[in-house]
């Protein structure tokens, strides 16, 4: 038989994704994630501080607060890959801190699945440090808690301490920080470390201009590493300067994914 030897003719195609796009393995795939949490309902004002109300209530065996269901995530899916980082914007109440959890496991999908290659590590302004504690004690069991050896942590120790700007109030307790103080250093304890998947909720808000030049330098050193980043802010600017794509929610659904850009714009627009 006769071998074939005609050549198929060349196709070019034109790539429908940035140039900065990554490529690669998943990192996150969020399938059909919906997040049901339960909160108290609050009494309406002809209800509260009547006696009569409050008598009527127990003997409803009403004494405790009625419970009602929010709907924060409502059917999301999306794959994060290797290298990228992700901006989620949305009006207040929209599900973005809600997502971001839920990517960390720290709630449990009502429905749908959020799978991940390695263990993500979210940060955010309430991020748990010890206030009582100085600034140093919480470098080193913040970094000891990431896995980090003692050999590791007195390696970073000093760049911790320059890259928060904290400078001399590292020895004295976190319980005199201010807000920015406190965020900028939950930051460099976090960022010290190369991380699978990073979630950053807010974090970058309180900082000087310097400081966020600093941690979007950062950032893209993590996506350079083979990470991912997740980042949550009112600031657009930091979003549109920082990431190569941008997810925006709006009452727990994803209205556009894409182009930094082009997201943007159209969320300005409302």
């Amino acid at each position: 038989m006769a071998e074939m030897t005609e050549e198929l003719p060349e196709v070019t195609t034109t790539p429908k994704t940035p140039l900065d796009a990554p490529t690669g393995t998943p990192t996150v795939i969020v399938d059909d994630l919906h997040i049901v949490y339960r909160v108290y309902a609050k009494a309406t004002d002809h209800e509260k501080g009547n006696a009569v109300n409050a008598l009527m209530r127990l003997l409803r065996r009403q004494g405790r607060p009625q419970m009602t269901e929010v709907h924060a995530v409502k059917g999301v899916s999306f794959v994060a890959y290797h290298g990228d980082a992700i901006g989620i914007v949305g009006r207040n109440g929209s599900g973005k801190s809600t997502l971001m959890r839920a990517i960390a496991g720290l709630l449990p999908p009502h429905q749908g699945a959020v799978y991940t290659d390695g263990q993500p590590s979210l940060l955010g302004v309430n991020a748990a440090l010890m206030r009582d504690l100085t600034g140093e004690r919480n470098i080193i069991l913040g970094c000891l808690a990431m896995g980090m050896s003692p050999a590791e942590v007195r390696k970073k120790y000093d760049e911790i301490v320059d890259f928060s700007g904290i400078d001399e109030f590292v020895k004295l307790p976190m319980s005199t920080y201010s807000s920015g103080m406190g965020a900028r250093l939950r930051f460099a304890i976090s960022s010290a470390k190369t991380h699978d998947v990073l979630l950053i909720d807010e974090a970058l808000a309180t900082g000087d201009r310097e400081f966020r030049k600093k941690s979007q330098e950062r950032i893209k050193q993590i996506r350079e590493s083979a990470g991912t980043v997740f980042l949550v802010s009112h600031d657009h600017k930091v979003i549109e300067e920082t990431c190569n794509r941008v997810i925006w929610l709006h009452k727990g659904k994803i209205k556009m994914d894409g182009d930094p850009a082009e997201v943007m714009a159209a969320y300005h627009k409302g």
